[in-house]
């Protein structure tokens, strides 16, 4: 049997009526940019993510990048970051010209560790910017707490949690501004890229929306320099069919780490930890072994596939070389990166398939 880390085949197998039907409305209608499908989805998100506003953009970055941006974050500025993350974080602050400083994540949730952030905090901090990693929301409490003492902005990276809950609110509202990817294998991905911001602040929406639009709200009249970063008709549609089923496929991926949680408990691997407040959408199952990589060759011969996330973290790769940071400066973060494998998961991998890949993980030491 053979098992993908991921099927991205299945989903549209699933839905390819709706998916089809959802295509020729779109083609038929001839507008492709901006039009009828961008608003509907961005409604229906954004009442999702139990949201007063959405804006959709070109992918994830962007929306992390167009955030700042309309905060007038740049040139001077430092944003809190984790040091355990896609490097896409870091790489939103450095491209509106302020400068990511990280902090290292809790040792149980791999997520920002809220302890950590005052020892960082300078008076050049304007903002925080925590990952909701793997799927599951950062503590967000008492981050909202530090930004509230320092005056600082709060800005998830909530690329990962499409339909998380944190003390029982969505992810996507939980800080000033939210950013959101719709990359294929995304928990609501789309067929190809795509991204959206969430947020209750009306001024920074319509900010956004004019930033993401070459600065313009009416054709050729430009009130700034903007952005080309515009969520097309077409993957809007596509968006707004598995968005009907985004729910129900969160619940069968999360029976799927149930499955793993129970199988793999005699394991000899450090399972996933879920804090009593949050309520994860298990984007990724990611475990811990020191032999990390003899773990993913075995795997590999059973015909089973694994990602690495991440095997280098965002302070020792060359992109960011002029902050001359070393292995050792950041050393929780490198230990992830040398001792987690995520494993197969996704709503339509099947229980024998999981059952498959406990059973070899349990048999090995």
């Amino acid at each position: 049997m053979n098992i993908p880390f991921l099927d991205l085949g299945a989903p549209y197998l699933e839905l390819q009526h709706e998916l089809d039907e959802a295509y020729r409305r779109v083609m038929e209608s001839g507008w492709y940019i901006l039009g009828h499908e961008t608003e509907a989805f961005e409604a229906e998100f954004g009442a999702y993510c139990e949201v007063q506003h959405c804006i959709g953009v070109g992918n994830g970055l962007d929306a992390l990048h167009l955030i700042l941006r309309a905060m007038d974050i740049g040139a001077g500025d430092e944003v809190i970051v984790p040091s355990n993350t896609y490097i896409a974080t870091w790489l939103a602050v450095s491209y509106a010209g302020a400068t990511p400083v990280p902090v290292e994540p809790g040792e149980r949730t791999f997520n920002l560790d809220p302890a950590r952030i005052e020892a960082a905090i300078t008076p050049r901090t304007k903002a925080i910017m925590p990952v909701h990693l793997y799927g599951q929301p950062a503590d967000m409490e008492p981050i909202n707490l530090l930004a509230e003492k320092f005056n600082l902005k709060v800005i998830e990276d909530a690329a990962q949690a499409h339909g998380a809950r944190y003390r029982g609110k969505r992810t996507g509202g939980l800080g000033h501004a939210a950013g959101f990817s719709f990359y294929p294998g995304k928990n609501l991905g789309a067929i190809g890229d795509g991204g959206a911001v969430t947020t209750n602040d009306a001024a920074l929406a319509e900010r956004i929306m004019l930033l993401r639009n070459y600065g313009s709200k009416v054709k050729y009249w430009n009130e700034e320099k903007g952005f080309n970063s515009r969520l097309d008709e077409l993957q809007a549609a596509f968006l707004r069919v598995k968005l009907s089923r985004l729910d129900e496929w969160n619940e069968r991926r999360q029976k799927v780490a149930q499955q793993y949680l129970h199988g793999l408990c005699a394991s000899r691997l450090r399972l996933p930890f879920v804090p009593d407040w949050a309520e994860p959408v298990w984007h990724l199952f990611v475990v811990c072994h020191p032999d990390r990589d003899r773990l993913q060759r075995l795997l590999k011969e059973a015909d089973i596939g694994t990602l690495i996330h991440y095997p280098v973290p965002p302070h020792l790769q060359q992109a960011y070389r002029e902050f001359q940071l070393k292995i050792g400066d950041y050393p929780l973060a490198e230990r992830l990166a040398n001792e987690t494998l995520s494993l197969p998961i996704g709503p339509h991998i099947k229980p024998d398939a999981v059952d498959k890949v406990v059973s070899i993980l349990c048999e090995i030491k």
